[in-house]
């Protein structure tokens, strides 16, 4: 998309009508939320992955609502033209409506400018409530890491025609429901290609092939900084080893005295140092004479 405009919900689906590839990305912190602005994504997604590959937990079942408002300020702050859509961690939405309004609302007010929730026709009340208080929402289908103990684990979905059946009602419904994109997670490509033709609102697919209006990959998969990445993460530089080849290097600097260089430390004024001493052995006199 070009141009300097903020994008908002109209853009996306505007996309959509003219046939663009949508580009989505996860940022959790200002830095990162401003490099990927200035490369040109669509849309930032401060994703619960958070938890796993900045927090080190071991799911997404321990983000809380204070880590994804916290993350999203976060990004907020490097004020990016790409839309930022936080997503709303376990158990945030699911008890009820009021709660998951109000959970959305504190997202919005850290600085998103959407928010994502797993799930889709088990949901259509929450998405609606959302959609009165003035809240975009953008649902998940497919595969929900949230209810991976749920699914038997993080696996393909979609496989049998039955599972197919209702992983495209759940889009549909979602996208009635007033969603204004849909998130097709690790599902047969022929299930993510019939959502995308059967709804009017754009899909994001992460790791359920070409056939959607957009893509979305966790930042750290793409740049090589996760050990253990899904299989349909592309890895576009292996960081992990520049960065580790980079805190080397220092390291042999620092214990060889090559670091810092001449040039990276600076000394006081001229005849500043010889006053420093006198003022130093007039102390260590007073000092002396004092404990005599």
């Amino acid at each position: 998309m070009a141009g300097r405009e903020k994008i908002t919900v109209r853009h996306i689906l505007k996309a959509k009508q003219r046939g663009e590839k949508l580009v989505m990305v996860t940022a959790y912190d200002t830095p990162t939320a401003r490099l990927v602005d200035e490369a040109g994504v669509d849309m930032i997604l401060v994703g619960d992955s958070l938890g796993m590959v900045v927090l080190g937990l071991p799911s997404t079942l321990q983000v809380t609502m204070e880590d994804m408002v916290r993350h999203t300020a976060a990004v907020a702050r490097a004020q990016p033209r790409a839309m930022i859509v936080g997503d709303m961690p376990f158990m945030s939405y699911e008890a009820s409506v009021s709660e998951a309004v109000r959970n959305a609302g504190r997202l919005l007010a850290a600085g998103a400018d959407a928010v994502k929730i797993e799930g889709g026709s088990l949901y259509t009340d929450v998405i609606k409530a959302m959609r009165r208080a003035g809240i975009p929402v953008m649902a998940h289908v497919g595969l929900t890491p949230q209810k991976h103990k749920l699914l038997g684990g993080y696996r393909l979905v979609g496989k049998t025609a039955e599972e197919a059946l209702e992983i495209i009602r759940d889009a549909e419904e979602a996208a009635e429901a007033g969603a204004f994109a849909i998130v097709v997670e690790f599902t047969a490509w022929e299930v993510a290609r019939e959502i995308t033709r059967r709804i009017q609102v754009p899909t994001i697919c992460i790791g359920s092939g070409p056939y959607c209006d957009g893509q979305v990959l966790v930042i750290h998969d793409l740049l090589g900084l996760t050990p253990t990445p899904p299989p349909f993460a592309k890895r576009y530089v292996d960081l992990a080893s520049i960065i580790r080849g980079a805190v080397e290097a220092y390291a042999r600097e620092v214990r060889s005295s090559q670091f810092p260089a001449q040039d990276m430390y600076w000394g006081m004024k001229n005849g500043e140092y010889q006053r420093l001493q006198k003022l130093l052995e007039r102390e260590n006199q007073e000092e002396h004479e004092n404990q005599g």
